[in-house]
């Protein structure tokens, strides 16, 4: 499809023939007339409108010159990096060290490149090329990583973060790559990024929205409505009551075996030794060999996992008049070192669960897509890439331990744990019920 008109002046013919042309190439290819991503320069496909406010805004606004695959709109996806597959690396660190100094990254914090360890090499190639001619302190991504960091620090709109741009690139010695837009600033950096999915859920905790209830607009259990109530009682289709992120950990696990060095790390449990018989390392602990005793295929393997899994609520207003509560599900993995293991970058958030009131109890209910998760991962994950042995493994996982307070405790066992009378084992400071621990370990051999 001629694309040219995107260039031309929008008092012209040209341009107003290619808009009622790409209006009708995405009603046909989305089949609808009201929920379409809109290409201006300020919502930059951000926001869904029907086609009467996307012309008005594309002749207002001006439409996004960066937005050449229109994959929002139903044009199939077309790769379109070349970069060269040989990642050069200097004395164990990769070229894109920079990245991870800037936002406290590891090579495993790269985004998800499916089964070819070289891919990000492809996807993120632009990322050696100077800001500008000659200048030799920033190269495309690392400033750009840089003002993406005061976008989020600030608090930025996305329309004043694509106005710094256009500001930067005027300012900047001509040839610079600065991109010119917050969608094209994007495709820069989702490389970087981690994919989530953005899940429904029912503002009394009852259910999420996937699976058998995706569709539904009422929770089956209580009956009340999915959506949100605006302040005169109308309901507004489309925007959910509450919202659960779910970062899903498989990808990321992949990628922590893409990385030599992390790979590597993985491992260290194995093949360090204990001379002097103390506990040092969750890999000295009774339940680290009780799973290696149980289940010796598992524990043969040094590469298979050992989690712990740890929530608690926090108010993200920093006001102590308020009493929302958001609740992160993080993933620690012990296979690390302990100069490691607790390190933030090493830290997978998993779960974000909104507020504004704790879930309690029924926070099972959000832990519902973890939960299949690991259940795959305690079956085996094939054609996982291990960059330190240059082999494809089948990567196994098994969730130990949770790290908790004793209010989160309860709520993670479904219990009063003021009214518990087990005694508590103390493993390396995580408070761990033994009852608990002999239920965790029955549940996964029924798996």
């Amino acid at each position: 499809m001629d694309k040219s008109w995107m260039h031309s002046d929008r008092r012209s013919k040209a341009y107003e023939f290619g808009v009622e042309a790409f209006l009708n190439f995405a009603v046909e290819n989305l089949l609808t007339t009201t929920h379409i991503s809109c290409p201006c320069v300020k919502c930059v496909n951000l926001k869904l409108f029907g086609v009467g406010i996307i012309r008005d805004h594309v002749y207002f606004n001006g439409i996004d010159q960066s937005y050449k695959n229109w994959k929002f709109h139903g044009e199939p996806w077309e790769a379109t990096t070349n970069a060269s597959r040989n990642v050069e690396e200097d004395d164990g660190h990769s070229r894109y060290s920079f990245v991870s100094e800037e936002i406290d990254m590891d090579d495993n914090d790269f985004g998800d490149f499916g089964s070819d360890p070289y891919e990000f090499a492809n996807v993120i190639g632009d990322g050696d090329q100077p800001v500008y001619p000659g200048c030799r302190k920033y190269t495309k991504l690392s400033a750009l990583v840089k003002l993406y960091n005061l976008k989020a620090k600030h608090g930025m709109s996305d329309v004043c973060f694509t106005e710094l741009l256009i500001l930067q690139g005027d300012l900047l010695p001509e040839g610079n790559t600065i991109p010119t837009s917050m969608y094209e600033a994007k495709k820069t950096l989702c490389a970087l990024g981690l994919s989530y999915e953005k899940m429904h859920a029912c503002p009394n905790d009852c259910i999420l929205y996937r699976k058998e209830y995706e569709d539904s607009t009422n929770c089956p259990t209580c009956g009340i409505s999915r959506w949100k109530e605006g302040k005169d009682s109308i309901l507004k289709e489309g925007v959910p009551a509450k919202v659960v992120w779910y970062f899903p950990p498989i990808p990321r696990f992949k990628r922590m075996f893409q990385s030599h060095e992390t790979a590597k790390s993985l491992t260290w449990h194995a093949a360090r030794k204990s001379t002097d018989g103390q506990m040092s390392h969750p890999a000295d602990s009774p339940s680290w060999k009780l799973l290696d005793d149980k289940w010796p295929e598992f524990g043969n393997e040094p590469r298979n996992l050992r989690l712990a899994l740890s929530s608690d609520g926090f108010n993200p207003h920093s006001s102590l008049s308020s009493r929302y509560s958001c609740w992160p599900v993080i993933l620690v993995t012990y296979n690390l070192p302990p100069w490691l293991c607790m390190k933030r970058k090493f830290m997978m958030l998993t779960l974000l669960i909104s507020g504004p009131k704790q879930p309690g109890n029924d926070i099972d209910v959000y832990l519902e897509p973890l939960i299949d998760d690991l259940k795959s991962l305690w079956v085996g994950i094939r054609g996982v890439y291990d960059a330190h042995n240059g082999e494809y493994f089948t990567l196994r996982a098994a969730l130990m331990w949770t790290i908790n307070d004793f209010s989160a405790y309860g709520n993670l066992s479904g219990c009063n744990p003021s009214m518990e009378k087990d005694v508590l084992v103390c493993l390396l400071g995580l408070g761990i019920c033994q009852e608990q621990r002999r239920e965790r370990f029955a549940i996964l051999s029924m798996v």
